[in-house]
């Protein structure tokens, strides 16, 4: 049994919110991406090169990335001819199949948070402004109050105006203590969030950086600066290091993600805002061309949208109504 069959099975009596919420999450790429795939499997009863370069087009306008639809394609190609496929709906199983493996690509993904076993655990955010980086902040903060985690924010981006009082909301509504400096630079307001972590047994500390990427050597030099102060302190944080991005930005954001990898160590990628846009497929390409697992992904803008990724439930959203077309 293939992962067509296996989704089919798992999630056609999964009655999570959950499962659900994936579902509805990415009902924008679905519609549009199925219904091109469901076309293309009536035109092409057999298959051609046609049908390869037109896979190819749907493919690349889901915002899956060229160079990641190339190697798609060119391993499709490959077991199509190892495994005799001839029709294009046998080829169904088999697209999901590899949609799966790209991601997955041998390795373990592991998308929890990293806690640390002794002290508090340290969450360094990274991102251009705009991309919905304080708001991750607050719904991660709600999430570890709800667990019962004792949570401390950091306001280390002071250049945005509005950014301090932003996370102060954010503080307020989740139950979250906040730690803000007026007129400081960032690692220094870093350095007294982490010594009041340290010092009042915090679980969670969840810190703010700007999001200037224009000028790269500054934002490089304040980042490195922020990530000496966090060692000095606590020798083995930042635990992790989130790069937030803007799910609605496509393509830009695979750049984004390539210059932050330039400046600091990223272990896991958000990606804010995939309700809202038809071009979904960015979380296979960001994997593939950064080599960075998504950890997170906003499938709304209420506190509870923000959702550990799950490749297995993100691919069921995203081929779900194909499945159902052939039945």
């Amino acid at each position: 049994m293939g992962l067509f069959d296996k989704f089919k099975n798992i999630f056609k009596t999964e009655t999570t919110s959950e499962v659900k919420e994936y579902e509805v999450g990415l009902e924008k790429t679905r519609k549009e991406f199925t219904s091109k795939l469901n076309l293309l499997t009536m035109k092409y009863n057999i298959i051609n090169e046609e049908y390869y370069e037109e896979l190819e087009d749907i493919l690349i306008t889901a915002d899956i990335g060229v160079n990641t639809v190339m190697n798609f394609v060119d391993r499709l190609r490959k077991r199509v001819k190892q495994e005799n496929i001839r029709s294009s709906e046998q080829l169904k199983e088999i697209i999901v199949d590899e949609m799966f493996i790209i991601y997955v690509q041998n390795d373990i993904i592991v998308n929890k948070i990293n806690e640390s076993k002794e002290g508090p655990t340290v969450i360094l955010f990274v991102g251009v402004n705009g991309v919905g980086k304080t708001t991750t902040i607050g719904k991660l903060s709600n999430q570890f109050s709800k667990e019962g985690k004792k949570v401390l924010l950091v306001a280390g981006d002071t250049f945005r105006a509005g950014a301090k009082e932003q996370l102060e909301e954010w503080a307020n509504k989740t139950g979250a203590d906040i730690v803000v400096g007026e007129n400081k630079d960032p690692a220094s307001v870093v350095y007294d969030g982490l010594m009041k972590a340290k010092n009042e047994k915090y679980d969670i500390v969840c810190i703010d950086t700007a999001g200037r990427l224009q000028n790269k050597v500054n934002l490089m030099n304040e980042l490195a600066k922020i990530n000496k102060v966090i060692t000095s302190i606590i020798p083995d944080a930042p635990h992790e290091t989130l790069l937030v991005i803007d799910a609605t930005t496509g393509q830009n954001g695979i750049s984004q993600a390539k210059s932050f990898k330039e400046i600091t160590n990223i272990t896991g990628i958000v990606l804010t805002k995939l309700d809202g846009t038809a071009k979904g497929g960015i979380v296979l390409a960001i994997k593939e061309n950064v080599g960075i697992p998504v950890k997170f992904i906003g499938l709304g803008e209420k506190e509870n949208d923000l959702k550990l990724f799950d490749i297995e439930k993100y691919i069921y959203g995203l081929f779900k109504d194909w499945s159902d077309s052939d039945e």
